[in-house]
């Protein structure tokens, strides 16, 4: 365990393709997840943005913007810390995590402004 963690740590290469991966994996996560909700339970248009399946999605996507901002984080933390290849990696990655943060949120928005389901 504690060999895995020395090399997946946060100057580590892979954390450059991690941000946007997480990012698919929410995306696709999440409206995939409201189409099946959609074609499954479909909440009354009454409701309006007040719904289970609305509710679900704004807590996933919560959860992966405090993870992907905790990442974004702990890269800065670490760049400050190391110099040469090692700052490189590190700062490169909270830019990918910050760029992964940001579009979470904005692809995010319309969970809180539109009905479900429409």
């Amino acid at each position: 365990m504690t060999l895995i963690m020395q090399r997946l740590h946060l100057t580590h290469p892979v954390h450059f393709v991690i941000g946007l991966t997480l990012w698919s994996i929410w995306f696709v996560a999440v409206y995939g997840g409201h189409a099946v909700a959609c074609a499954v339970v479909p909440p009354a248009p009454e409701q309006g943005v007040f719904t289970l399946v609305n509710a679900m999605l704004l807590v996933v996507s919560i959860a992966a913007i405090a993870l992907l901002a905790a990442l974004t984080l702990g890269c800065c933390r670490v760049a400050k810390r190391h110099e040469g290849r090692l700052r490189f990696n590190a700062v490169v990655s909270a830019g990918l995590y910050l760029f992964s943060t940001l579009g979470v949120v904005f692809t995010a928005l319309p969970i809180i402004g539109i009905p479900a389901c429409l």
